[in-house]
């Protein structure tokens, strides 16, 4: 069987298993091109130069393995392999960390344009870093800034710094165990990133079985999924430069963020490559409304 065929077959199994994809994929043929690449142990963009060439039998038998344990478990093919993709740059992940797939990967390789100057960052904070992932694509794409990534999980940051190490950069990314900005008093940065977790739990617990694999810690908000977004656009200005930014992604809690706060002149970004539920608002905006996200967080299992 040649590699063409092999990966027409994996493709065909995907599919008529009825997985979800999500995790680095959204269908079952670039699943299969991921999943069959990595078996080959060549980048996925050199699989068409292989396409003729017979499949070893050794390489056979471990993308089966492969196949059958990402129908039989529903883990994300991200955890059977141990290493994501984000950003151009590899990553490892395990099941302390979600996968690597927000839309910041856009916003890090277009440095924040036009929404910020981004050559007049130099101190950044990755907020609920997981993988690290974020923080370390911004100190990869934007070498004059030091990044510091933070997390409530001892076990997330023990991943963070590992790909911290596999990228060589130690001396500009600081690892911060933090629950939000708690343990970061009197820092303050140009710029905040964050994706929080930012989903209901009655949302979460109707999630397909690939997501429900992932930590939960890392998914999950209370307060209907906006408590921790609230929370960081609460606490955000005490730690923005006066000309800060912040960035923060709230997926499906986005139509709920904006019926609490109406009048927050949020900015909703677009991106060409997919994916939404992302904001941005500056230090001066956040200090202006500041009273009425407090009030929402108060308020906020009365509201919704």
């Amino acid at each position: 069987m040649t590699v063409s065929e092999y990966l027409e077959y994996c493709a065909r199994e995907l599919d008529r298993e009825g997985l979800c994809f999500g995790h680095g994929t959204d269908n079952p043929r670039d699943e299969a091109a991921w999943l069959v690449s990595a078996s080959l142990g060549i980048p996925v963009q050199a699989l068409a130069g292989a396409a003729g060439e017979e499949l070893e039998p050794s390489v056979a038998q471990h993308a089966e393995k492969l196949l059958r344990a990402r129908i039989e478990t529903r883990q994300p093919l991200a955890y059977l392999l141990g290493e994501a993709w984000f950003c151009g740059l590899r990553f490892e992940v395990n099941a302390d960390v979600l996968v690597p797939r927000s839309p910041f990967a856009e916003l890090i390789a277009d440095r924040f344009h036009p929404w910020m100057d981004a050559r007049e960052v130099t101190r950044a904070l990755d907020l609920c870093t997981g993988s690290g992932c974020i923080a370390i694509a911004l100190a990869k794409h934007l070498p004059w800034m030091q990044v510091d990534a933070s997390d409530i999980s001892p076990a997330a940051l023990a991943v963070a710094d590992r790909n911290r190490r596999l990228h060589d950069l130690e001396s500009r990314v600081a690892l911060v165990q933090s629950d939000l900005f708690e343990a970061l008093a009197n820092r303050r940065y140009e710029l905040i990133v964050s994706n929080p977790p930012y989903v209901a739990r009655r949302a979460y617990e109707g999630l397909p079985r690939e997501y429900l694999a992932e930590p939960a810690l890392g998914l999950i908000s209370p307060g209907q999924g906006l408590e921790l977004p609230l929370r960081i656009l609460a606490q955000a200005p005490e730690h923005l430069a006066p000309d800060g930014q912040l960035f923060c992604e709230v997926g499906e809690s986005a139509g709920a963020l904006e019926y609490l706060l109406p009048d927050l002149p949020f900015t909703w970004l677009q991106f060409k490559h997919g994916g939404d539920g992302v904001i941005t608002i500056g230090r001066a905006d956040l200090m202006r409304h500041r009273p009425a996200v407090v009030r929402a967080l108060e308020n906020l299992n009365d509201v919704l």
